[in-house]
């Protein structure tokens, strides 16, 4: 065998074995890759998945809510989130001890919920916001939530909170006018209202209403507990012969003390939602709220989804409910008319 013929060969068998070398090298690589993906993909679907977390903060007590929270409850679960299963839910009540809710949104923050859905007055709703700046908050039902800061406006709430709404436009007239409707002799009007809680708006609007219906309105303000029996006081001295008050702020929060100068006054009395009357208030007109609750839970999918609070426009009332407590009107002598009673959404007897 010549020379060249021997090198060739060597050259050759010494690629070869480089080749066997470097592929066993690259077969090693590949099988560690493969193993570490099958480890990875077991070690994610051991993973459990992350189950969102939905705070509630109410100011009143759970009994009086348990209507609204049922709403949402249930919508929720016609949208795929069953409590206990793929979601959980935080339930805070303040138990009418407004003191106490600084400490329960903070409480809620601290299990880092996903998002916080509120009501109960701005008060409330401005406690969570207090609480956290990046938790997504939903309010179901704020009067004003404008013009007290909650939102930057309703087409782009801004930061991280949006929610509904429970102004509309005319609402405070049309209290009065069914109030009036239901009682044509009522020519004096006392008005309870709260400065700061869209109290001056209403104010303005209920002043033009009872222009309209040719009423005396007896303006009641109140800006403390201090006030109310004061301005109790003032409506039996100038001869108040019914009430109407503003929703939200200490007003709410003073529902037993509102209902019981109502009673013992045998005033005709219209409220601003369906808590009055089933506490024992005579009639009450504005949105639904088991309704907005409803609707919140729409907002909390969204959220949960991926939106942002502020990319989410604050919403408007689209139900309202007229409700009349027949017990109420026999217990302080009063005969509600069959027509107000046929416009009624709902009767307590």
């Amino acid at each position: 065998m010549n020379k060249t013929l021997v090198i060739r060969f060597l050259i050759s068998h010494s690629d070869n074995r480089q080749s066997k070398i470097q592929n066993r090298k690259w077969a090693g690589i590949v099988a560690l890759a493969v193993i570490l993906a099958i480890c990875g993909a077991r070690a994610e679907a051991q993973q459990p998945t992350k189950v969102p977390r939905i705070g509630i903060l109410i100011a009143p007590s759970a009994s009086s809510f348990s209507a609204r929270v049922e709403a949402l409850r249930r919508q929720l679960r016609e949208l795929g989130y069953v409590e206990g299963k793929n979601i959980v839910i935080e339930y805070r009540y303040a138990e009418g001890k407004v003191e106490r809710i600084p400490d329960l949104a903070a409480e809620l923050v601290r299990l880092k919920v996903d998002v916080i859905v509120t009501s109960g007055g701005e008060r409330t709703i401005l406690a969570a916001k207090k609480a956290s700046a990046t938790i997504p908050i939903v309010f179901a039902g704020a009067g004003d939530p404008v013009g007290t800061g909650l939102v930057s406006s309703l087409a782009r709430p801004g930061g991280n909170i949006t929610g509904l709404s429970t102004m509309t436009p005319d609402l405070d007239g049309k209290r009065l006018e069914l109030l009036k409707e239901a009682f044509p002799k009522v020519a004096r009007v006392a008005f309870l209202w709260q400065p700061g809680w869209r109290g001056n708006l209403a104010l303005t609007d209920m002043e033009a209403a009872a222009k309209a219906l040719g009423v005396k309105l007896l303006s009641l303000e109140v800006r403390s507990l201090d006030d109310f029996d004061s301005a109790f006081a003032r409506a039996k001295r100038d001869g108040a012969q019914a009430l109407i008050n503003t929703p939200g702020g200490i007003i709410s929060t003073q529902q037993r003390q509102v209902l019981d100068f109502a009673a013992k006054n045998r005033l005709p009395a219209m409220y601003h939602n369906s808590e009055f009357v089933e506490a024992g208030g005579l009639m009450s007109y504005g949105p639904s709220q088991t309704d907005q609750w409803r609707r919140a839970a729409d907002f909390v999918d969204r959220i949960l989804k991926g939106t942002k609070p502020a990319d989410i426009p604050v919403e408007q009332p689209t139900k309202f409910e007229f409700l009349v407590n027949l017990k109420t009107a026999k217990q302080i002598g009063l005969t509600i008319p069959q027509k107000a009673l046929e416009r009624a959404d709902k009767v307590i007897k």
